[in-house]
């Protein structure tokens, strides 16, 4: 999940540690790790919100619009999960686990170009490599 901007690749790994651990956790043990990951998830969201709010960065308005959508379905999920609706969970994990490689290549990645940009004159060297989270197709 490198993108070439330190403060967001730091952030990813953060994320991706999250995701891991609450695909390995069991149906009961969800809530306080969904807590957990709202924590991250906000943390993440508002640091790049900011970022692209104080640069003018020009797509910025969709990117925080799917910030926004994740935190609502994290929020939606905890208060079935609180409720009792365990299998709820693990259906959310795979869908974050689907959609954050995605949004890290489109949306992130333009972001961190940007950045870069912005702060030394170019863009970044990123290498790839593969990630090991776990998701159904």
């Amino acid at each position: 999940m490198l993108v070439g901007f330190k403060p967001m690749d730091d952030e990813h790994h953060a994320f991706v540690e999250m995701i891991e651990r609450m695909q390995n956790a069991a149906a009961d043990e969800l809530l306080p790790l969904l807590d957990q990951f709202a924590d991250v998830a906000n943390a993440h969201f508002d640091s790049e919100n900011k970022m692209m709010e104080e640069t003018q960065f020009p797509p910025r308005q969709c990117h925080i619009d799917e910030h926004m959508a994740v935190l609502k379905s994290v929020a939606e999920v905890r208060e079935l999960l609180a409720n009792g609706q365990l299998d709820i969970g693990a259906s959310l994990v795979d869908e974050l686990a689907k959609w954050f490689p995605g949004h890290v290549t489109h949306l992130d990645s333009a972001l961190s170009h940007w950045m870069c940009k912005k702060q030394l004159g170019g863009k970044p060297v990123v290498i790839k490599r593969s990630l090991n989270l776990q998701h159904d197709n």
